[in-house]
């Protein structure tokens, strides 16, 4: 099996780290990005099973910081041939913004910062890689959430930037297919990572695990099982596809 080149964004930790160990394991060299968590990315480097892995790091609001980091990523890989865009933001300190609970201010900082993340850097990071991908085709996987269609009352900005990432996959899948590139999204619910352990230790927790029929929420590993098939060669014709992975806990047609 030949090894890839995979970018992982918001690596070192939670969705990203899962990811990041199923490529490894599969024999791929991964390029493990952070943002301000440089110690936890360089621990899972060490862990990581084979040779090759690199950590890489980029404030993604940043766009200038964002090509250096992705050719950074591609030089030290020797290519890139698969780019998982993970990395999210819920805003400042994961505090909910109401319109009638955040001030004017309030409201556009969070807009701000989110977007900046979720959706913008998210598009710098995905034009930086093609780059490096045209001429040997690849994969884009993007890693939205179920709140871009059920919609995030609290975390309007979260949800919104969500559902502009379920179309700029969309929109690249059309116009990077003729390149061999292919681009899907995954869209999980609530997942066990640092960015949910608030709200699942909560006095909501019960709650919200009743959402699935399952009872539980997902498993980082879950979610990199979807982003590890939606990489693979098998999985081309599924380029433009979101993939639902909630729990049959919020369903649509």
């Amino acid at each position: 099996m030949t090894s890839r080149a995979v970018l992982v964004t918001g690596a070192s930790r939670g969705i990203g780290r899962a990811v990041a160990a199923r490529f490894a394991a599969g024999g791929d060299r991964v390029a493990i990005h952070h943002r301000g968590s440089g110690e936890l990315a360089e621990r899972l480097r060490a862990e990581l099973p084979g040779d090759g892995h690199v950590v890489v790091r980029a404030d993604l609001a940043d766009p200038e910081a964002v090509r250096v980091m992705v050719d950074d990523a591609a030089a030290r890989l020797g290519g890139l041939d698969v780019l998982v865009n993970n990395a999210g933001v819920y805003g400042e300190r994961n505090a909910p913004h109401p319109v009638f609970g955040a001030s004017y201010a309030e409201w556009q900082r969070r807009w701000r910062q989110v977007l900046e993340t979720n959706l913008t850097g998210a598009a710098n990071v995905t034009w930086c890689a093609a780059q490096h991908m045209r001429g040997r085709g690849g994969r884009i996987v993007n890693v939205s959430s179920r709140g871009a269609f059920r919609g995030e009352p609290e975390q309007p900005a979260y949800g919104a930037s969500k559902a502009g990432l379920n179309a700029l996959g969309q929109s690249l899948a059309v116009a990077l297919a003729p390149y061999g590139i292919a681009v899907a999204t995954v869209a999980p619910g609530f997942v066990e990572t640092d960015m949910t352990t608030e709200h699942l230790a909560g006095e909501g927790g019960a709650t919200i695990r009743a959402q699935s029929p399952f009872g539980r929420v997902a498993r980082p590993e879950e979610i990199a099982a979807a982003v590890h098939w939606l990489a693979s060669a098998e999985a081309e014709w599924a380029s433009g596809t979101i993939v639902d992975l909630n729990g049959a806990s919020y369903l649509r047609t």
